[in-house]
């Protein structure tokens, strides 16, 4: 690990969020010299961020934290293009108003992690610039610098065309653009450097290349590592679909359960980079042993939950996986909660049917899989009868608990 006298760099080497840097001594010393400005781009395809961008986020955080500028940068402009970046087909072009619904639940999502009531965090759109450019002015000033042959030889370009997979003149200008962005930003914001994933590296060094050649300014890139699990997982995937950070998308006792889950192997790499606990306590809880072990979960899926939903959801959702799991006797309230029509249980539901209707199975014939699997429970206890209802005399507290498998749990409650 390399040795930074800059409070900002050396706590992301320490937790290891650094994969690559340009010029680290200048960048360190730039850092010991002045408040810096630095930005990490979103590009608004989902309402929602996920885990996956949790690590940019919190570089983010920590930028805030150690007095400097953070810029989050919301893609309006260049999603109506499309990153390329490792994938193997074209993105499907979204309309405008579902960029802008879009990246209102970005920014929602974004507002959890950073604090942009002060003016000293800002959020941006880079739409603000990129739809009042005019195209030949443009390709006069941008495109000139950038050459056919060099872009052909990025990754996101040439593993595309390798495969045999059609890539648009519309993606080819996303790099462009991206780079575009980091010297607009440089202009109006004196942002020196641009953060992101390690399959970004090759966009911001054009956005580096850019600035220099156009305005002569020193700028700087930062990647991460791609993180993957211990069992060599991409981080952030579950069979169920991406870990989204609004609540919405994914309820805070799931969110605390995806960490609780976390592989015995990257206990102590996640609590570095997904929470904001001293290295001093993260070196302790990672030398746990055994069932012990299990303790530092519980450490890691609280911290991280309370970051994205808040200490009290966070508590709620330990209590309802301790009352779950561990069956201390404590409230289940923290649990996703299912509302039905109180006349309709009353008239008494098919147990298939109540389990799709609670969004644990997706049709009937995998509900009748589920219960033939051993895997269905209400209230904790087995169902084995694919044919039986269920009604209100089974309400236990005013509602019912059901169980698919050890990991997925809701309360549906009659109203």
């Amino acid at each position: 690990m390399r040795a930074f006298r800059s409070d900002f760099l050396n706590e992301l080497a320490s937790r290891g969020y650094i994969h690559q840097l340009s010029e680290p001594e200048a960048l360190d010393e730039l850092f010991l010299r002045e408040r810096v400005t630095a930005y990490v781009g979103f590009d608004c395809t989902a309402d929602s961020l996920h885990v996956g961008h949790l690590v940019s986020i919190m570089m983010l955080r920590i930028l805030e934290r150690t007095g400097h500028r953070p810029i989050a940068l919301v893609g309006g402009g260049t999603t109506k293009v499309g990153d390329p970046s490792g994938r193997d087909e074209s993105r499907q072009l979204l309309s405008d108003e579902q960029i802008e619904r879009n990246k209102a639940g970005i920014q929602r999502s974004l507002a959890k992690f950073l604090d942009f009531e002060k003016g000293s965090t800002l959020l941006l759109d880079n739409a603000e610039w990129l739809d009042e450019l005019k195209y030949i002015p443009f390709l006069r000033e941008v495109g000139t610098h950038f050459t056919v042959n060099r872009m052909l030889t990025f990754d996101s370009v040439r593993l595309r065309l390798e495969r045999e997979q059609p890539l648009t003149f519309l993606e080819f200008n996303y790099m462009i653009m991206q780079a575009y962005d980091f010297l607009e930003l440089s202009r109006r914001y004196a942002c020196r450097l641009q953060m992101g994933g390690s399959d970004q590296w090759g966009n911001i060094v054009n956005g580096i290349e850019l600035a220099r050649r156009i305005d002569g300014r020193n700028l700087f890139a930062l990647t991460t590592p791609l993180i993957t699990t211990a069992s060599g997982q991409k981080m952030g995937k579950t069979a169920a679909g991406a870990v989204w950070l609004d609540a919405e998308r994914l309820p805070p006792f799931d969110y605390y359960q995806f960490w609780r889950n976390t592989e015995d192997g990257d206990v102590g790499r996640f609590l570095r980079l997904f929470t904001e606990l001293p290295l001093a306590e993260i070196e302790r809880l990672e030398k746990l042993q055994g069932a012990e072990l299990n303790e530092a979960k519980k450490v890691l899926a609280f911290e991280a939950t309370a970051l994205c939903h808040g200490r009290e959801e966070a508590a709620k959702a330990k209590a309802a996986a301790e009352a779950l799991f561990e069956r201390k006797g404590g409230a289940l309230e923290g649990l996703p909660v299912v509302e039905l029509d109180r006349d309709r249980l009353a008239e008494g539901i098919p147990v298939i049917e109540l389990f799709q209707l609670a969004g644990l199975v997706p049709s009937n014939s995998e509900a009748r899989r589920l219960v033939r699997a051993r895997g269905a429970r209400i209230n904790n206890r087995l169902v084995e009868d694919e044919t039986m209802t269920v009604d209100l005399g089974a309400l236990e507290g005013g509602a019912l608990e059901l169980s698919a498998g050890k990991k997925r749990h809701v309360l549906v409650k009659p109203v």
